[in-house]
């Protein structure tokens, strides 16, 4: 769809420096755009590719508004403004409702005629989908699962059984939410698995990216609260809790029956252990391993950064003498407080 930037920038709360008629269709980065596209520059370092842009219009901060070439949308918060620019010129498909004739509907499970279920998915006994619902192509949805209104099971996501989810969420393709947690008990025999007894509990408005787990509880339940944005390949253990508004990037791992605050973030391939609490508006950067309560918000990261093989073998090597360091330097500390001094 094309709309003026006049309209927009109404639209958004924007300053608009160019002509309010010139219109927009689409999206594109800053060095590849075209005409009639709209793009955005949040980033300073992605400024080199400001003044050579083709596109129409520039969504930026006022301070590097003087640098633009073309028409542009200033706003403190660019990215966020783009965010929201962009689902308006690209909103989702809208819903086709109906039921797929090779779809598999048990008998008492709720569907309304607002609902869109697509080919081969299945729908299990006494589930409820909610108005809106799209579930895609040979997605499983479990028996007394629970979709809330205007949630979007792409295809081949699985729910199993007792799994509620809340209103406009997204679970991505391959996901799988509510399998048992990984409880087992030793025995002479080997492992005895223990049954996992609780379910998985989504708030509203959140993501599940595809091939991401969330285990069901073992007694009680795994819950993830409100707007919970969780990337591809993250796997939630058993009775995890994950407050609302945090985010998880690809291959995070959180262990079981750990609790995550509320505004988290967690880059990639970090993770916590288990049985630990994390607070409010914690960072934590990529490849770190939470071993520990954190109880005070801020940053943490402990990933060793790539260097080259030779150097990174020195520094191993030097770290394997940590302890005789320690050591050495205890002595020598004990050796000069009894060494006598001039006064």
């Amino acid at each position: 769809m094309a709309i003026a930037l006049g309209d927009l920038a109404v639209r958004f709360g924007c300053e608009l420096r160019g002509d309010p008629a010139t219109e927009v269709e689409t999206v594109g980065s800053l060095e590849n755009a075209g005409p009639r596209s709209l793009t955005f520059l949040a980033n300073p370092k992605y400024r080199q590719f400001l003044e050579s842009t083709t596109a129409s219009c520039v969504i930026l901060r006022p301070e590097n508004a003087d640098a633009c070439p073309v028409s542009a949308l200033l706003h403190d918060d660019p990215y966020r403004i783009y965010a929201l620019i962009a689902t308006f010129l690209h909103p989702p498909p809208a819903v086709r409702p109906g039921i797929n004739d090779s779809a598999n509907v048990a008998a008492t499970a709720i569907v309304p005629s607002s609902a869109q279920i697509d080919a081969n998915a299945s729908i299990g006994e006494r589930a409820v989908i909610g108005e809106r619902v799209i579930v895609g192509a040979s997605a499983a949805i479990g028996n007394d699962a629970s979709i809330g209104d205007d949630t979007r099971v792409f295809a081949n996501a699985t729910l199993y059984s007792g799994v509620v989810i809340g209103q406009r969420c997204r679970i991505h393709s391959g996901a799988v939410i509510g399998a048992d947690g990984f409880g087992n008990a030793p025995s002479p025999e080997g492992w005895l698995p223990v049954p996992q007894l609780g379910t998985v509990r989504i708030g509203d408005d959140v993501d599940v990216g595809a091939n991401t787990c969330i285990d069901r509880g073992a007694i009680g339940d795994t819950i993830i609260e409100d707007g919970v944005k969780l990337d591809n390949l993250v796997q939630i253990a058993h009775n995890v809790r994950i407050g609302a508004h945090t985010a998880m990037a690809a291959q995070v791992g959180i262990s079981g029956s750990a609790v995550i605050g509320r505004h988290c973030l967690f880059a990639g391939h970090s993770g916590t252990v288990g049985h630990i609490v994390v607070c409010d508006n914690v960072v934590v950067s990529g490849k770190t391993m939470i071993t520990k309560n954190i109880d005070e918000p801020g940053q943490y990261g402990a990933a060793m950064p790539a260097q080259k093989m030779k150097d990174y073998r020195r520094t191993i090597a030097r770290v394997r003498q940590l302890d005789k360091i320690v050591a050495r330097l205890a002595t020598l500390e004990k050796t000069l407080k009894r060494e006598p001094t001039d006064d």
